[in-house]
């Protein structure tokens, strides 16, 4: 088996699609990086790879029985062993993940570029294992809550976030279903559309509202998502960390100049 050594981690935890899990240019300083000592490498198929990447369902068997207590975290001087955590790949991307002792990928990581280097140049040889897995009842499905990547393509990490909380307003919204509440949002986001708006019902509304605000990013999607939430505690706080990051960010970009 192959094993990398000395490999740094960003986990980002419940992660199901890819596209979450920052690539190492979006890192940042408060994120809390771990160092793996030993970590396994696997060099798997892409349909697999796939699987592992965008999903978060059992892995197979034989892979975790293959990598069971083969991989170990430091922490200063002390070494502790990880149940199932590994490096795979599938020859064109990269990514580790960690269990945290159940059967699923829970916590996933990219790699720094100095160690994919070496992931591809230790895998040039290898042979690509698939681990009995059986593809053919997967299927991969996205929704509001889990965006499909070309919704997602081209933004920054700040963006990614951003939307994700839009998306959860949106979803609170189409769940209470109130005509007046999705009249009102959808004048909001197209003012212009206000003549036609009150002769819509609620599935027009909403598909009008929903397929104007599901591409891209831009000040009016952010202006909207921050009223949306509003008076929702919870994504209220993520809207808060994602603005404090972005004005810590632009105060020491003006210092260093």
């Amino acid at each position: 088996m192959l094993y990398l050594h000395d490999v740094w981690v960003n986990w980002f935890e419940g992660e199901e699609n890819g596209y979450n899990v920052c690539y190492f240019h979006e890192w940042r300083k408060e994120d809390g990086i771990e160092l793996l000592d030993q970590v396994p490498l696997l060099y798997i198929t892409e349909n697999l790879y796939n699987y592992i990447e965008n999903d978060m369902h059992d892995l197979p068997k034989p892979m975790l029985d293959a990598i069971y207590k083969r991989a170990f975290v430091r922490k200063g001087q002390e070494r502790t062993g990880l149940e199932y955590a590994c490096v795979v790949t599938d020859g064109n991307e990269i990514i580790a993940f960690d269990t945290i002792g159940y059967q699923i990928p829970i916590r996933k990581s990219r790699l720094i570029p100095r160690q994919e280097q070496l992931v591809f140049d230790m895998i040039e040889n290898a042979k690509q294992q698939n681990f009995d897995f059986d593809d053919r009842n997967y299927q991969k499905e996205y929704h509001m809550l889990s965006m499909s990547p070309d919704l997602v393509f081209g933004l920054t990490r700040r963006e990614r976030q951003l939307k994700q909380l839009l998306m959860m307003g949106l979803d609170q919204l189409r769940t209470t279903n109130n005509i007046g509440e999705l009249r009102y949002w959808l004048t909001e986001w197209d003012p212009k559309q206000y003549p036609f708006i009150r002769y819509m019902d609620e599935e027009k509304v909403w598909e009008a509202l929903y397929d104007g605000v599901k591409d891209g990013w831009s000040k009016a999607h952010e202006d909207l998502c921050a009223k949306l939430i509003k008076g929702q505690p919870f994504l209220e706080k993520m809207w808060e960390m994602e603005h404090n990051y972005q004005h810590k960010t632009q105060r020491q970009k003006s210092k260093n100049q």
